[in-house]
């Protein structure tokens, strides 16, 4: 498996399935046992585990760790403890081996990463975006910022942009719509100009999907569903479900910020009037944090009544700037929630938190984006 093929890994992937012996699916056998090294850490795993938790073959699992350990990917993490035969050699994932870059395009900065196979971040730019400006200035300052992070390399091949921005849009086609304030970008392609632009491959979606991914990264399998709400420039929700991320059929989930909940309230950028995003921002814009984390607690609430998820993150720059009314108001509406259902939800309310990574929390996940599929942990995106 040459540095060119890992692509082609990332398409072979899809995550649920047990290892299958067969050549067609060599692709998707590789991301179960890369997956298995990544989550493994330094620590690594040994052939027998691997071959144990794949239901590979040993002679399949020898044959995909020797590939590995010839392109760099993977290496010796010592020696088990004998058991009465020869000890086992573990294996561990190579992180720095290749990496990726994540762009958050937001709608007044870009926020550039790159990280390395483990998905720790080991580069960051940021630079002034103007997104309802149009294509050529975004495109113009990606390339720009993208080239930078690769010259700051060690020459660590790159296996793609992970790129988030403001939705609604078209995950499989990486087709934009009509962006809430900026609906000139209606049906622009903006995954293949980035690609053609910045000579990689590109993987595009919300940036809300980019983050809740990132933050799933961490999850084991199924581990359980929780809603990422993301209060910045708009307001959106990135929704994993049984342990995966839930995009719709028609990769439109997540547009949390247009439920209307005040039917005679401001006019919001999509046109309605009562948007939790509209109230959220207006609050905010004279200085009522209290009544823009209330709105964002309703919002909650009702997400929570209809998912049945078992908890929310919150993120983006506004709440950043002022975590505690946030984490207040929307900790009193999931109590006062639990309160009024009482024993229908076992009575304790659904828990609240910051989500990790701080301003860097969709950009680390756009990279993501891109990893998630070499390690069989979902299926794989379509990219150009």
């Amino acid at each position: 498996m040459s540095s060119n093929d890992l692509p082609s890994v990332a398409l072979a992937a899809f995550a649920g399935s047990p290892g299958a012996n067969l050549p067609a699916l060599r692709g998707h056998n590789a991301a179960l046992v890369l997956g298995l090294l990544r989550t493994a850490g330094e620590d690594g795993v040994s052939r027998p585990e691997l071959a144990a938790h794949t239901g590979l073959t040993p002679q399949a699992v020898s044959k995909i760790t020797a590939r590995l350990r010839a392109e760099g990917l993977a290496a010796e993490a010592g020696r088990r403890a004998s058991t009465g035969g020869k000890p086992a050699t573990a294996l561990r994932l190579v992180p720095g081996a290749r990496h990726a870059i994540g762009l958050h395009l937001d709608r007044d900065e870009l926020t550039a990463v790159r990280t390395d196979l483990a998905g720790e971040a080991v580069a960051v730019r940021r630079a002034p975006l103007a997104f309802e400006a149009g294509a050529e200035q975004l495109l113009a300052t990606a390339a720009r910022e993208v080239a930078a992070l690769r010259a700051e390399s060690d020459g660590t091949p790159v296996l793609g942009v992970g790129a988030a921005c403001p939705g609604p849009l078209d995950h499989a086609t990486g087709v934009l719509h009509r962006v809430t304030g900026a609906p000139h970008w209606d049906g622009f392609p903006l995954r293949d100009a980035l690609a053609d632009r910045l000579g990689l491959p590109v993987v595009l979606d919300k940036d809300t999907n980019a983050a809740a991914l990132g933050l799933a990264r961490d999850l084991p399998p199924g581990a359980g569903s929780f809603g990422y709400l993301h209060l910045g420039t708009g307001l959106g929700a990135g929704l994993v479900l049984g342990g995966g991320l839930y995009r719709g059929p028609r990769t439109g989930a997540g547009e949390f910020g247009h439920q209307t909940i005040q039917w005679d309230g401001p006019r919001c950028g999509c046109g309605r009037r009562g948007c939790i995003e509209a109230l959220c921002l207006a609050a905010v814009a004279r200085d009522d944090l209290p009544g823009a984390a209330r709105a964002l607690g309703v919002g909650a609430a009702n997400l929570v009544e209809l998912l049945d998820i078992d908890r929310v993150l919150l993120g983006g720059r506004t709440v950043l700037a002022h975590p505690a009314p946030f984490l207040d108001g929307v900790t009193e509406a999931l109590a006062d929630r639990a309160r009024t259902r009482g024993g229908s939800t076992g009575g304790a309310a659904v828990p609240v938190a910051l989500a990790r990574g701080g301003p860097r929390t969709v950009a680390d996940g756009a990279a993501e984006l891109v990893l998630a599929p070499l390690f069989g942990a979902v299926p794989a995106p379509r990219t150009t």
